[in-house]
């Protein structure tokens, strides 16, 4: 399990919809280690902090092994061409990571990198952003469909990450699953 990627963005007006919208979505690789703080990582900003953000929400994680489903549907939707790799960032995403699938993830487990801890607090749901985000407008039906979530962390430990970290996973309490909330949620 690594870090493959550290994305930061800062929140710029976007246009979605036909309407002119602050968003934050748009993520690009940084080189070098980042500091993470309470809030998130240095250099990167949520536009939202109603639903984005916080101190639950500080970093925003995501598996780069789903990357070539969403490579595929948006092919399908003819937003991509088929061989257009997905890049680091694109889905809103923090860290981009290698080995640490949703399915692996309990609410209250942490993650030790060599820099930093984080915690697992929540998965993420979609919203009209994603959709603008991926090209597509079925973009955050398929990531409920598919539980294809990510998982939002808390900072237990502030320090740096880079890309290249390992990562370990210490597990929490192990009552509830990380897919068990984002299910519940997603029917409610």
């Amino acid at each position: 399990m690594k870090v493959l990627s550290v994305n930061c963005g800062l929140a710029r007006p976007t246009l979605i919809n036909g309407r002119k919208l602050l968003t934050a979505i748009g993520k690009a690789p940084v080189s070098g280690p980042v500091a993470v703080r309470a809030l998130g990582l240095e250099g990167d900003e949520q536009a939202d902090l109603t639903v984005h953000g916080g101190l639950p929400k500080a970093v925003y994680a995501y598996p780069s092994e789903h990357f070539p489903f969403w490579q595929t549907v948006r092919a399908q939707a003819r937003v991509s061409l088929w061989d257009d790799a997905l890049p680091p960032g694109l889905l809103g995403e923090n860290l981009t990571l290698e080995g640490l699938l949703e399915t692996g993830l309990w609410i209250g487990d942490r993650l030790r990198l060599p820099g930093c801890t984080l915690a697992v607090s929540e998965p993420r749901f979609p919203c009209f952003k994603f959709n603008a985000a991926m090209g597509f407008p079925q973009a955050a039906k398929l990531m409920v469909q598919s539980g294809f979530c990510g998982s939002y962390l808390g900072v237990l430990v502030p320090g740096t990450v880079s890309a290249g970290d390992p990562i370990e996973l210490l597990p929490g309490p192990r009552d509830v699953s990380l897919l068990e909330i984002f299910r519940a949620r997603a029917r409610a």
